[in-house]
């Protein structure tokens, strides 16, 4: 008899997993966290479920990004008030004080709106630097440089 495994929340098995972004493609980068926050890479995956892992990113600052993406590509934000729209370059984010918003900008743009959204947002854990409090829970490494050569580029841009 073939039936399909629908998950219940109960059910699922959360891991913890380690990503070092420093000289890693941003685009690339985002597509992988983002399928892992959802759970596409795991059999039991099922739509309606937060059944994705906890991600922790450590040293977002230093992710590249390709061709002449680093000044051209501009992050649009309204304040609010009558004539309030404001932009700023991927550069300028990742030199101000708030880096790892590039990588969380990236990443939930990449995942189906909703409520479940919001709830898989909350597995993503980034820092700028290297150093990271999640030491507890025993992350898994994972070594996204050497899934694809196109995962880092020599040729892209700080």
């Amino acid at each position: 008899m073939k039936t399909t495994v629908s998950l219940k929340p109960a059910d699922v098995q959360k891991d913890w997993v380690l990503i070092d972004a420093d000289g890693l493609v941003l685009g690339r980068l985002a597509a992988l966290i983002a399928n892992r926050l959802r759970g596409k890479h795991k059999p039991q995956f099922t739509p309606h479920v937060d059944c994705g892992d906890h991600i922790i990113v450590v040293n977002a600052e230093k992710v590249k990004v390709t061709g002449k993406k680093m000044d051209d590509s501009v992050f649009y934000y309204h304040t609010g008030y009558p004539g309030g729209i404001k932009g700023r370059s991927i550069r300028q984010r990742l030199e101000g004080k708030n880096p790892e918003s590039v990588i969380e900008k990236a990443v939930e743009r990449m995942i189906t709106r909703g409520p479940l959204q919001r709830q898989q947002m909350k597995n993503l854990h980034i820092y700028a630097g290297p150093s990271h409090p999640h030491h507890g829970q025993q992350p898994q490494a994972l070594d996204v440089a050497a899934l694809n050569r196109k995962n880092t580029n020599r040729n892209a841009r700080a």
